[in-house]
């Protein structure tokens, strides 16, 4: 049985001394939670997290990181000095890295592979835009996003990555995609993965990343194939985020 995974995502959010309090309350209220949980911050506290969440039940990564090993690259992060700060997660291809900036699935796909290969878990997003919904092109947009990765990893670096479906629509403006809606994509981008590897499709998580909130966890995490939740707004309140942590 997969267990479940609660990353929160602070997006461009924080501060230090909001930090300390934000963590600490999490700390507080875990207990002992079933659910394996992680926190996926700006990069310049990535150092702050190690150093509060260090022999704690909470891991902690970036939101992205590059497709490159080092070089004349500036202002991006490579996996090596993410891990240099024992970070376990990196977000690749999140709707707002695709959309704002330009990132194509390609990109992203080589993002997962570098992350892969370093030793990093990518959570790899994929989701579609409200007017492809509307246009029934769900299928075939999250296909395209999750196909550019499935031909560039292999089966066995396949089995370590996350999945996380984000439907775009439903990101930020208080829509919600019913359980059903939901369960119906990540089923398919199961079955997806299980038609390059039928282990690492059993074994994958994959998320539920659109405004998860305490009251919409527990139905939402009931489906079959949603086995966590990528959480954004809710992940900035401590007692929002262990709401969720608890459903799970």
């Amino acid at each position: 049985m997969r267990r479940k995974l609660v990353i929160g995502n602070w997006k461009m959010n924080g501060s230090r001394a909001a930090n300390t309090i934000l963590l600490a309350g999490i700390k507080a209220g875990l207990g002992d939670a079933r659910a394996d949980t992680a926190v996926c911050v700006p990069a310049p506290y990535l150092a702050q997290c190690q150093a509060e969440l260090t022999g704690s039940a909470i891991a902690w990564g970036s939101q992205d990181v590059s497709a490159h090993a080092s070089g004349a690259y500036t202002g991006e992060i490579s996996a090596a000095m993410l891990l240099d700060f024992a970070s376990k997660f990196a977000i690749v291809g999140h709707s707002e890295r695709r959309s704002y900036h330009q990132e194509s699935s390609a990109l992203v796909a080589q993002k997962a592979l570098a992350g892969v290969n370093a030793g990093l878990v990518p959570v790899v997003c994929v989701g579609e835009t409200l007017q492809e919904r509307e246009a029934g092109k769900t299928a075939d947009v999250v296909g395209e996003q999750l196909d550019a990765v499935l031909e560039v990893l292999s089966a066995e670096q396949l089995a370590k990555i996350v999945l996380a479906y984000e439907p775009v629509w439903a990101i930020g403006t208080g829509k919600t995609a019913t359980p059903e809606m939901a369960q119906e994509v990540h089923a398919l981008l199961r079955a997806r993965v299980a038609k390059k590897d039928a282990a690492a499709a059993a074994g994958m998580q994959i998320l539920y990343g659109g405004s998860m909130k305490p009251e919409n966890a527990k139905e939402l995490l009931a489906q079959p194939d949603i086995d966590g939740g990528l959480i954004g707004g809710a992940a900035l309140k401590a007692a929002d985020f262990l709401a969720i942590i608890a459903a799970a």
